[in-house]
């Protein structure tokens, strides 16, 4: 795992500074501790951070190809390098290291752009040609690794790992994008279509661009996606059967390292599955770590420590005390942009455990997308089933008209929180998926806008892309579309970012083996059957871990990584909470009604309503701008 950043000439080919490349690089030093170096040529210049997992002592990077044709900076691993290495033996190519590195390299020279459907792994990678003179960027399938881009006033493309190396190029605007502040209020996290800072972009998952000296910059090209528009055939055993092999490769191939390495470790069906994999693949006892709350209804330690005795662990926990909120400027600091994915808080702690006794540690990530694990994916089946037998005609003024009338009860217990439904069922499905995955209504939001940013905005509305997404979509079902949508937009936005932000701020490598490509496609090849049934999400995931896992942890109502924010802010917190309203940096954007949120603000406290996650939102917003040092 490292940090790459770079500049390209796509026009004139002026020369590149390498201080500034290394300046870049600098920034981004807590990815790559153990080495670093610039390489520089005409029109172009590449620099590494890293952090050695593989082949220890050999891959310095930039790395140049045997015969000095290429060059690469690489973040990422991949996991089949030596089976590639050996495909490229036989076919006469010599290798100098024992690295993936330097397969990537070779595997250029062989397939050109078409090497990235043989690539296993989690990547961002920066190759220059410089027979071509090309430069080629491309991201991993999932978006596990992430890459800003930016367009500069002297005609170059600066690219980084994260945006805290775009911003230590004097050249870069440090303008907010009004619109990434309305997808940020509606996801609490801006989604990769965008960025928090006008002119720069991320190069989107499963992307590619090459761009080429004296030649307009061109668009990133798709070279793969996940299709949910074919169906698997077989029987819940012999899909099972299949489910296991391709989890049982996913998880072994993510334990090569040369570094020591573990698992994270929460008593979820997901992590827990990983390690019950793991201890199986593993001659000694395998590392994991847990993290715990304060708050006894959010603890899950229990349900760790359960697993950890299963199967003999070497188990490492902590407790996160809300005082912890007191590192909410270092929080912001890893992220650049605003995120208020509360559970980064925890994700970073369980990273500094894990540091303490591993390089490299397992993540239960992913299953929920591919699987469909999510409570609101299986309310979307079962949702979607009663539109498939009521008309649009009927369903929007029938369920329309009651869902108004029925009163919203947030301090309900779920089954009588109906409103939420009947407004679900009288708009159609993407309108109705969307609106469940969001943090805050449309009408809320407009309500916290001031005058100017509602022109700023244009009309403009969140939901408008990621319905699109789901519309769009390879799919067969709602279901198939929902997840879809997950996989492209909340997984890499969301899930993705935190835990390579939280992972990397501590040097840490973090790998996803439930998001392994193949096992992916073969999830997305369900019936949906096997995906939900009845009340329960990742079906034939459960079933087939059943040899594994016993039903206390498999068959538990999901509690998901969370962190106890509602209640911080009405106690230890609260000042906080009052506060932000009065924050200079968020009065001085002039985007909202300072009135209206301390309006929210003490509903909040005094126990009326629950704001806890548009409070943390902004709160993340704030010490966002003071990290970025702008205003507005």
């Amino acid at each position: 795992m490292c940090g790459i950043a770079g500049i390209f000439h796509c026009q004139t080919p002026k020369p590149v500074d390498p201080a500034r490349v290394e300046r870049m690089c600098d920034a981004l030093l807590h990815r790559g501790p153990d080495g670093g170096g610039v390489w520089t040529a005409p029109g172009v210049g590449l620099g590494h951070r890293r952090l050695s997992i593989i082949d220890l002592a050999g891959s310095p990077q930039p790395m140049l190809s045997a015969d000095g044709r290429a060059v690469i900076v690489f973040n990422g691993e991949i996991y089949n390098f030596r089976e590639l290495r050996r495909e490229l033996e036989a076919g006469g190519t010599e290798f100098r290291t024992h690295g993936d590195t330097e397969v990537i390299l070779a595997a250029w020279r062989k397939w050109g752009v078409s090497c990235l459907d043989r690539l296993q792994g989690m990547f961002a990678f920066a190759l220059y040609d410089l027979a071509d003179r090309t430069l080629f960027l491309a991201r991993d399938r999932l978006g596990v690794k992430p890459l800003f881009m930016a367009q500069l006033s002297d005609g170059s493309l600066a690219f980084a790992s994260e945006l805290k190396g775009l911003l230590a190029h004097p050249l870069l605007r440090r303008e907010v994008d009004p619109l990434a502040i309305e997808d940020y209020l509606t996801w609490g996290y801006v989604p990769d279509h965008r960025s928090i800072l006008k002119g720069v972009e991320k190069l989107p998952a499963g992307h590619y661009r090459l761009l080429r000296h004296n030649a307009a910059p061109s668009a990133p090209v798709k070279w793969w996606d996940v299709s949910f528009a074919s169906r698997r055939r077989g029987s819940e055993a012999d899909l099972g059967a299949e489910l296991l092999h391709h989890l049982r490769e996913a998880v072994t191939s993510r334990m090569v390292a040369d570094v020591p390495l573990g698992a994270f470790l929460s008593g979820g069906v997901d992590s827990s599955s990983v390690v019950a994999l793991m201890a199986e693949a593993s001659r000694e006892p395998v590392r994991t770590c847990s993290i715990g709350f304060d708050v006894e209804a959010e603890d899950e330690t229990g349900y760790a420590s359960e697993v950890a005795r299963l199967f003999a662990t070497d188990h490492h926990s902590k407790v996160v005390a809300a005082d912890d909120f007191a590192e909410i400027d270092q929080l912001a600091a890893m992220f650049d942009e605003p995120f208020a994915d509360a559970s980064a808080l925890p994700t970073w702690r369980v990273c500094q455990l894990a540091r303490q006794h591993v390089t490299v540690a397992l993540s239960g990530d992913g299953a929920d997308e591919a699987f469909a694990g999510y409570r609101r994916q299986v309310f979307q089946a079962h949702e979607d089933r009663v539109r498939s037998f009521l008309p649009s005609a009927l369903r929007a003024p029938v369920f329309g008209a009651l869902g108004a009338l029925y009163p919203k009860a947030d301090w309900a217990p779920r089954p009588m929180r109906a409103k939420s439904t009947l407004e679900a069922l009288a708009a159609n499905g993407e309108e109705a998926y969307a609106a469940a995955l969001a943090i805050n209504r449309p009408d809320l939001r407009a309500g916290l806008y001031s005058d100017a940013m509602r022109r700023e905005l244009a009309g403009y509305s969140a939901e408008l892309p990621f319905i699109e997404t789901m519309r769009n979509a390879p799919a067969r079902s709602g279901l198939d579309r929902a997840q879809y949508a997950d996989l492209k937009f909340w997984l890499p936005g969301d899930i993705l970012t935190k835990v390579d932000r939280t992972s990397m701020a501590v040097s840490l490598e973090a790998r996803e083996p439930l998001l392994d490509h193949r096992l992916v496609e073969f999830a997305a090849s369900l019936p949906d059957r096997m995906r939900v049934r009845g009340k329960q999400g990742k079906w034939l995931m459960k079933q087939t871990m059943r040899r594994y896992l016993p039903d206390t942890i498999l068959f538990r109502p999901k509690q998901g990584f969370v962190t106890p924010i509602a209640q911080w802010l009405r106690g230890p917190l609260a000042g906080e909470a009052r506060a932000i309203a009065s924050s200079a940096g968020i009065a001085r954007t002039g985007w909202f009604s300072t009135g209206r949120i301390a309006r929210l603000a003490e509903e909040h406290i005094s126990g009326r309503a629950d704001r806890s996650r548009l409070l943390w939102q902004l709160l993340m917003l704030d010490r966002s701008l003071r990290q970025l040092g702008i205003s507005g």
